[in-house]
């Protein structure tokens, strides 16, 4: 791993009392949140990652290992995992790459989709999340909310100023749903002109407008998250083949969050330390 870790020690967070999302029928102290701190954990979520983008969302990238999902970003990267407590395994996982580990590789992610020529002042203050997933028995929002908080603090404590990543749309299910997601989030969310990039393989979003029927979007809860928390959709979608979907650009800056959401995830800006231990 690369850079400090600094969620190494983390409190459990329960989610109907640390963060106020769980159900009744959530347990306290059932979920733990932290970086992963050994080859072993990142291994548990790249077989999560498996599960959910080929078992289930069909992916055919070549960067499938086994049961892994594997590829060269993943051993520059950080990787928050949330944890059931009572079955002990990985059930969401984002990754995370440093400005400082896209500076020395020479790109994020992010860069073989689009051109982010006009984000170029941006990168050295700019982390990159990717690769999110959480397992399908989990999806009742506790564990995306646990996912956030602690990617709130990584970016607080490391003063990053924004966030960047590319959605995606899945298209097993046709396009239908994909015009009409990237519609909605386009001409809701767009960003400012100074703000947009461009994709390499452009989704044709206009062509299939024009033969799609029209239907109300069923947006990714992921991407819906993004936008309440103040993200911006920073131009027109790409096509990703080897994992069949249309992927949208998002940017937030980290001043847009609303200070209700600030609160929610680390109790305000002046006492989120306090939600996790060291």
């Amino acid at each position: 791993m690369q850079g400090a870790t600094i969620l190494t020690r983390s409190r459990i967070l329960s989610p109907d009392t640390s963060l106020g999302v769980g159900s009744g029928a959530a347990k306290k102290n059932r979920y733990t949140v932290a970086l992963a701190r050994s080859a072993a954990e990142i291994e548990e979520a790249q077989r999560l990652r498996y599960q959910v983008f080929f078992e289930e969302m069909g992916a055919t990238s070549a960067h499938s290992n086994g049961e892994l999902d594997v590829d060269e970003y993943d051993a520059d990267c950080e990787h928050l995992l949330v944890r059931d407590q009572a079955s002990g395994h990985v059930v969401g996982c984002y990754r995370i790459m440093r400005p400082e580990t896209a500076r020395r590789r020479g790109a994020f992610y992010s860069d073989s989709e689009f051109d982010l020529t006009r984000l170029s002042h941006l990168r050295s203050s700019t982390a990159e999340v990717g690769r999110a997933c959480i397992h399908p028995d989990f999806r009742s929002g506790s564990v995306i909310m646990l996912l956030w908080s602690g990617l709130a603090q990584f970016m607080l404590e490391n003063r990053y100023e924004y966030l960047i990543g590319c959605a995606s749309i899945n298209l097993a299910d046709g396009h239908e749903n994909a015009v009409a997601v990237c519609r909605e989030m386009t001409q809701g969310y767009l960003a400012p002109a100074e703000y947009r990039v461009f994709p390499k393989h452009p989704y044709p979003v206009d062509a299939l407008r024009a033969v799609e029927p029209f239907t109300s979007a069923r947006i990714p809860s992921l991407l819906k998250g993004y936008a309440r928390l103040g993200a911006w959709i920073a131009g027109a979608p790409a096509w990703d083949p080897d994992f069949n979907t249309a992927d949208l650009f998002v940017l937030l800056p980290i001043s847009r969050l609303p200070a209700s959401y600030t609160g929610h995830f680390m109790g305000g800006p002046d006492n989120f330390r306090s939600q996790l231990e060291f």
